[in-house]
This record gives structure tokens, sequence and C-alpha cells, in this order.
């Protein structure tokens, strides 16, 4: 707390911040870096423009096979009701330009090298011009932050009966790069504020760490770490990482992971119970979304995992990768695992073992079973697959095959784009299978891929139609 009650008297608070206020924007903090690549503004009502601050942010662009970090552009405010957001390309003209996700249907006005456009509910964006998705404006239009702290409980902060460790907007550095968050604690990371580090929450139960501003080492790992613990929050903040490992009841909501190093997975889930991600965007060096079992020091098995209204951009390895690493020794068990409402942006990934952007891999003597994919809209990736279910012994990273995938069900699967590579789904002996796979309104470009679909020869697998092989020590694949 001596920590905090420094940061708390040293700087003080943003100027631009009010409860009632229907747009609310963060002015960059001292120290922290912006950058002039865009100038983004944003008004309501036809009221006078409000400058948003914009920082570089590190994403990942593979070239062949090497890994290039390239700087990006990102920008956050709140809102409620109808706002008009102006976006001015420092970078010169914009011969063509394209809000992400798709889904979300937005058509921007575009005017020599000014582009704008209308946002009447919250929205994680990517907004690329002439094609640039590695220089692109990640855009972060929130819902106003209701559960802000007060002024009276930000000055108390850092004092003797205060839970709130508050970081205003400016530069932290974390001294020994770690802040260990106990239990009953809240952490308020305002917007326009940096704190390089990692928050580690280990050991510990009823935790909030939230807010609108950044988290993450100044170098590669981490900004929110969470370890045997119960009962944590993070909402609002922006992080490199969060992993959550052997923790039970962790809800993470509108958290922006964003990662441009080796191995950078986004939110991985290891051995845990009941945690649920909802409205969060990961665009992420490695995969972006994992539920693993036993791994990294975590034992047990993985059930209750829900992702729902987010946004998944792998620009390595998978969007969502599920089951490779257990306990061959005690056998774990991953199951009850739900995404809904899911847009996938890319997946990029040359190497066939860890292509997917919903890859069932088992292995380590997992078993898999009762997994939901649910209103799931998939864009033209750059390189991988559509479909990765496999029972397999990756020596690599397991000790042995997984024990089976049962009951897996996709629903309202929409793709559209022309360069998925085969998709897989495989078994691997008679005793280790997979069976009980549905697809439930899969389409792709436009087709329906059912199993009475027209045009299909009655000789045919339903997946020939869908460039799936189905192989051996598979049962029930049924296209509906």
């Amino acid at each position: 707390m001596n920590l905090t009650r420094k940061i708390t008297l040293s700087i003080a608070l943003a100027a631009s911040l009010g409860a009632a206020a229907d747009v609310v924007t963060y002015p960059a903090g001292q120290g922290v870096e912006t950058t002039e690549d865009y100038s983004v503004a944003v008004r309501q009502g036809g009221s006078g423009w409000k400058p948003v601050a914009v920082y570089p942010v590190k994403v990942d662009e593979v070239r062949g096979t090497r890994h290039c970090v390239e700087l990006a552009s990102m920008a956050y405010f709140d809102f409620s009701g109808t706002v008009e957001v102006r976006v001015v390309h420092n970078r010169g003209a914009v011969e063509a330009a394209r809000v992400r996700p798709l889904s979300q249907g937005i058509k921007p006005s575009v005017q020599g090298d000014t582009l704008t456009f209308s946002l009447s509910h919250p929205a994680n964006l990517s907004v690329e011009v002439n094609g640039d998705i590695f220089h692109n404006l990640h855009l972060f239009a929130n819902p106003l932050d209701a559960r802000r702290p007060s002024a009276k409980e930000i000055k108390r902060a850092g004092r003797k009966g205060s839970k709130l460790v508050y970081f205003a907007p400016g530069v932290h550095r974390l001294p020994g790069d770690t802040l260990r968050v106990a239990s009953g604690s809240m952490v308020y990371v305002d917007g326009g504020a940096r704190v390089l580090g990692t928050l580690i929450v280990d050991g510990e139960r009823d935790v909030r760490i939230y807010g609108r501003g950044e988290v993450h080492p100044a170098g590669r790992g981490a900004g929110v770490y969470v370890k045997r613990s119960k009962k944590v929050e993070a909402e609002g903040i922006i992080v490199t990482q969060l992993p959550v490992g052997q923790s039970d009841s962790v809800a993470v909501t509108n958290v922006k992971a964003i990662s441009s190093y080796g191995w950078g997975d986004g939110m991985n889930a290891f051995a845990s119970s009941n945690v649920r991600y909802d409205s969060v965007f990961c665009r992420n060096s490695d995969d972006c979304s994992t539920i693993y079992a036993t791994r990294m020091g975590f034992k047990g098995s993985c059930k209750n995992i829900l992702m729902e209204n987010s946004t998944l951009w792998a620009d390595v390895a998978h969007p969502i990768m599920i089951g490779i690493h257990g306990n061959v020794e005690e056998p774990d068990t991953i199951e009850n695992i739900t995404y809904r409402n899911i847009d996938i942006l890319d997946h990029q990934e040359r190497q066939l073992d860890y292509q997917g952007c919903f890859a069932i891999n088992c292995g380590d003597e997992n078993l898999i079973r009762n997994l939901v994919f649910d209103n799931i809209r998939v864009e033209d990736f750059r390189l991988g697959r559509l479909v990765d279910i496999r029972i397999f012994y990756n020596k690599k990273y397991c000790l042995a095959p997984g024990r089976g995938i049962h009951n897996v069900l996709f629903k309202d699967i929409v793709y559209n784009g022309g360069r998925s590579e085969l998709s897989i789904i495989a078994g691997y002996d008679d005793s280790r299978k997979v069976s009980g796979i549905t697809f439930d309104n899969l389409v792709i470009n436009g087709v329906r891929i059912t199993d009475d679909m027209p045009g299909k020869p009655r000789w045919y697998k339903t997946g020939d139609m869908a460039r799936i092989f189905i192989g051996e020590h598979v049962d029930d694949v049924v296209f509906k």
C-alpha cells in the first residue's frame, strides 16, 4: 500500500472524467508514449469533437518463418447512446478502409485522409486503412465505467483501512516488476495510465482488478496473472496476457490482450473451473484462448469455461486451442466448455501440427467432452485450417495420447474465405476415439453443409463438401 499511496499523491486525476457524462475520454498521463499515425476524436449529438489519445501497441507479423514486431495503434473511450467517431490517417490518403469485425456492419465514410462512422453500442474494433493490418488502429469503444471508484475512495487509496490500490494517469514501474494483490483488495488502473509489470493474484480470494489503462511488463510476460485463487474479477483493462491457473470463479470482462513476442498466448485457463470471459479482445502472437488441464505447475482438470461476445485474432497459432496438456499419471478431464457469439478475425500458422481456428487436440491422457461452439463468425484468415479435432501423441508436448473427445456441438458457424487448408477430424485407436461431433448450420461461403444438402453425391462423406477430412476411429459425425 505504501507504493500506491506514493503514486496516488504524485500524479493528478484525469480532468475529463465525469460520472454523468455520455462520452468519456482519457488523456494520456505524464510520460505515457503516444503515436501520431492516427488522430481520433469522438462526439455526440453534434457537439464539439473530443480528442482521444492514441497509443502505440506492438503486434507480430510473421514473414516466412521469422517473427517481426510492428507498431500498430490503439485508442479507447467510454460512451452510452450513439456517438460519431472521426479517424484521421496521418500516414497518407485513405484509398480503402474497413472496420472489423465485419459482423458489426460498420461502413465508414471516407474523404481524403479521414474516415467517420457512428456507434450505437460498445465494441472492440480494428480500423484498417489500405489493407494494412499491422499498422491498424485498435479502437476500444467501452461502456461507461459504472464501477469507477469515487473521488473520495481514490483520495483514501493507500491509507490505513482502504482496500483500494489506485494507479493514476501516468507511467508506473512496479518494484521487482510485480505487485502481489491481497485478498479483498481492489486495483483500479485509470485511463491514461500505463503500469509496467505484473499484477499477481496468488492464493487469494475476492479480488477485483479493473479500470481502463494498460498493465504489462516492459518486455514480455503477463499483465495480470491469477494463480490458485477464488472469486477474482478483471475488467476493462489492457494487458499483454492474462493466464488463470488452478483457480475457481474467475470473471474476465472487456479485457483486451495484445502480444507481440514468441509464445505470447492471450488468455490461458490451466486446471481451472468456473471461468467466464465476456466481451474480451485478443490479438496475440500465439494462441488467443486456450483451455488446458495440468500444466505450468498447475494440477487438475478444467471445467465450466465460458467465452462469449468476444473477438479473437491470432497472428500466430490458434484462435481457440483446447486439450493438449494434462497429467498422464492421474488423468484429467476437460469438460463443459462453451464459446458463444465470437468473431475470429485471423489465423496464421505455417506448421501443420498447430493449425485450426477450432483446435481440439487431445493428448496427455486427457478426456475432453461436452463442448459447444455457438454463433461464431470466421473471417478470411491468412493461413491455417478451420477445424482440427484430433486425439494424438505429440511427442514435443505430450507424454501420451489423449483418452477421447466426445459430444462436441458446432452451431451456427459461418466461414467466409478461400484460404483454409484441409480440416481434420481423427481419433487414435479403437480405445481412444472421437465421437458425437455435430455441425448444426455450418455455412461456408454461403453454402450450408448438411447431410442431405443439394448436389452431394450419396457416396460422398458430408465432410468432403466442407473440405473436412473425417479419418479413422471417429463415430457419429452429423451435419444438419
